[in-house]
């Protein structure tokens, strides 16, 4: 499958995905919500693994950096981000995470030395600029408390260092979606821990909704989409795959606009277009 339809499907995915986040925590604490999203996607992709017959027996040292990629993409990453959505609009929120683009260049050259495309800072402002002008009005609102926006940085940070931890798995020879089901089972694993420490209360949602909603991020939103995110950084590098970020708030918001009714004033089109621009000034020369 080539690397454009790897890239098209993380961005389509996620962006579907705030509306299933929704559902899924408007009927249960966000703590569980995020456990039981990833009990399920690691379930689901040990018995692929297992049915297909690629469960390969592991290094101690190869578990290693799957247990930290389950810390860093399937467990505390989602904590950190889930409790600055607790107090600040979502707008902030999504401009907040497309500097994902941003940590992952940085943190590239800072730790494996490797140097991002010229073209990567352009394209990076331009799309930067059309979140925040694509959530203007949410801007304007200015609701957030400082202890929400450190939240949100650390784990937009926290993610982008296990976009790096995903590039040192490939290096230790651990297949993509073993990989995944492994580092998937150790988030589930410390997202259970966690609740326990907090002592979370363990509600079992009946609603259809809620579980509706969890399938859905447990199967295309995390294993389809993760798969496919993971292939586009080991393909195309951390830098180029992390303007995803970018995109996916213009398909979410795509997507409100047909269930709940949002309007496109002339800001939100112009900042969708900056999206979409610069993500032509990337991958304008790029080969998928």
């Amino acid at each position: 499958m080539p690397i454009s339809v790897h890239y098209g499907l993380t961005v389509l995915i996620w962006g579907l995905t705030w509306t299933a986040i929704r559902l899924q925590v408007e009927a249960a604490p966000v703590d569980i919500s995020v456990f039981y999203r990833f009990v399920m996607a690691s379930v689901v992709a040990l018995l692929v693994v297992t049915l297909v017959r690629r469960l390969e027996k592991l290094t101690l040292k190869q578990h290693g950096w799957l247990v930290l990629q389950g810390a860093t993409l399937y467990s505390i990453n989602f904590l950190l981000i889930y409790r600055a959505a607790e107090s600040m609009t979502s707008g902030l929120l999504a401009v907040v995470f497309s500097l994902a683009a941003l940590f992952n260049a940085l943190n590239g050259w800072l730790w494996l030395r490797l140097r991002p495309t010229a073209r990567l800072y352009p394209a990076i402002s331009l799309g930067i600029t059309g979140v925040a002008l694509l959530f203007w009005h949410d801007l304007q609102l200015g609701n957030a408390t400082a202890t929400s926006i450190l939240f949100a940085i650390a784990g937009t940070f926290w993610f982008s260092m296990g976009n790096l931890v995903s590039i040192k798995v490939r290096m230790s020879k651990v297949p993509l979606f073993l990989a995944n089901a492994w580092a998937m089972v150790y988030g589930a694993v410390i997202l259970g821990i966690w609740c326990l420490i907090q002592g979370v209360e363990w509600v079992v949602p009946t609603a259809a909704t809620f579980w509706g909603a969890t399938v859905f991020l447990a199967v295309p939103g995390s294993i389809i989409a993760f798969y496919c995110y993971i292939t586009v950084i080991q393909t195309l590098g951390a830098d180029k795959a992390g303007y995803a970020t970018v995109l996916f708030p213009v398909v979410a918001l795509s997507v409100s606009t047909w269930l709940e009714g949002f309007e496109w004033t002339a800001t939100a089109v112009l900042g969708a277009s900056l999206a979409l621009l610069g993500n032509y000034v990337l991958f304008r020369s790029a080969k998928a």
